[in-house]
């Protein structure tokens, strides 16, 4: 299945999280993280529940510090990765430079003081997506 997905991720203090390039100062809370997957959704957001796995992408850094609560996979043969990331960053706080390197946009991650579940699912509902939430890897069929 193609498509793009949410994460939900909640780190419980301040962080400095450094990549391979660049080093991010991050405060607690909550973050979504906005990725596609246009050859395998299901197999992407395995990985990003995985614990052991080869650092690559900016946001296996911050997964090995914080704490993956869900994910929303959103099916789609349409690239949404860029329309998604532009509707939660009207909710969310961006993270600068954080992902994002094939898209428009600056950034994948944005902060959110409180669980940002509803709003994510006001944004999938205004774009007349569907998905389906999923809490570990084993629920990814």
């Amino acid at each position: 299945m193609k498509g793009s997905y949410f994460l939900v991720i909640k780190l419980e203090e301040k962080k400095t999280i450094r990549t391979k390039g660049k080093t991010f100062e991050l405060l607690p809370g909550y973050y979504v993280y906005v990725g596609s997957a246009m050859n395998s959704l299901e197999k992407r957001v395995r990985r990003h529940f995985s614990r052991e796995k080869k650092l690559h992408w900016h946001i296996d850094y911050l997964l090995k510090e914080a704490r993956l609560l869900r994910a929303y996979l959103i099916p789609s043969e349409e690239r949404l990765e860029e329309t998604l990331s532009i509707e939660v960053s009207k909710h969310g706080k961006p993270v600068p430079d954080f992902g994002a390197g094939d898209v428009k946009v600056n950034t994948n991650l944005y902060h959110f003081n409180e669980e940002p579940d509803g709003i994510l699912v006001g944004i999938l509902k205004n774009l007349g997506l569907s998905w389906k939430t999923v809490k570990r890897a084993e629920e990814i069929r």
